[in-house]
């Protein structure tokens, strides 16, 4: 029952402002973007599928680079957005699939390339979708998940969980990258490369994307101001409540 309820939350969050996450500059441009669209360079003739696509931003970056790419996601209303973008864009190598990530619609061995971007942190069940990855990818298949990353130390990574539950109540965790390795690990995935970056996010636009009650923005500002010397220095928090996350880029392949 828990795990139905959770993914009823997250497709209510997201459905509803998915056109937002089509044009939010976080979602739509980056480093991480530029060296996904690099990497994928090297896979002309793959079948990509998109993870919690979203509103297809790294779909977007894949169908220019591969064969074939599946954009699936939980949002009826997200998948909408990515398919009118595609076809505005004039995208013709893009489908989009509706489901849970924990149970993929797919046969074994379907995907030469499996991606994730920002939408691990929301998943029930984190393991359980990379068995899933995990079954659909072909032997030596790779697998590319990015998404912001904790810290690891419980003064900070407290911090983080806090005004990310607040922000956004379909909010799961932020994994470490200890955490990444052992979650790619345990489902049989060879962790081949890890790359760590920094994510600056500006409060007013932050919080209008995931449309938070103000209720839950003045308590995300009260516990900012009362936050340690420590976190301000990690999280390069300003006075106007934005700051800097850690984000990761992590690469496996599947033997």
């Amino acid at each position: 029952m828990a795990t139905q309820s959770h993914h009823d939350k997250v497709e209510r969050q997201f459905g509803s402002q998915a056109s937002a996450y089509l044009s939010s500059a976080v979602h739509a441009s980056g480093r991480d973007l530029e060296r996904l669209s690099a990497r994928l360079a090297t896979f002309p003739h793959a079948k990509l599928l998109d993870m919690g696509c979203g509103a297809g931003h790294a779909s977007f970056i894949a169908a220019a680079k591969v064969k074939e790419v599946v954009a699936y996601d939980l949002s009826e209303q997200m998948l909408a957005v990515v398919n009118d973008a595609a076809q505005t864009r004039g995208i013709a190598n893009l489908t989009t699939r509706q489901g849970y990530a924990e149970a993929l619609p797919f046969a074994d061995s379907s995907f030469d390339v499996v991606i994730s971007r920002y939408s691990a942190h929301h998943w029930h069940d984190v393991g359980k979708a990379l068995r899933e990855v995990k079954r659909v990818l072909k032997p030596g298949g790779v697998v590319i998940f990015m998404d912001v990353m904790s810290p690891g130390h419980p003064v900070l990574d407290i911090w983080l969980q806090t005004v990310e539950a607040l922000r956004d109540t379909s909010h799961v965790r932020n994994y470490s990258s200890g955490e990444w390795l052992s979650l790619f690990n345990e489902a049989g995935l060879i962790s081949q490369n890890l790359m760590c970056d920094r994510l600056n996010l500006e409060f007013s636009s932050w919080i209008a994307r995931m449309r938070t009650p103000a209720v839950l923005a003045d308590a995300i500002r009260a516990y900012q101001q009362s936050a340690s010397d420590e976190v301000q220095r990690y999280f390069e928090l300003q006075d106007d409540g934005s700051f800097t996350s850690d984000i990761v880029m992590l690469e496996a392949i599947s033997h």
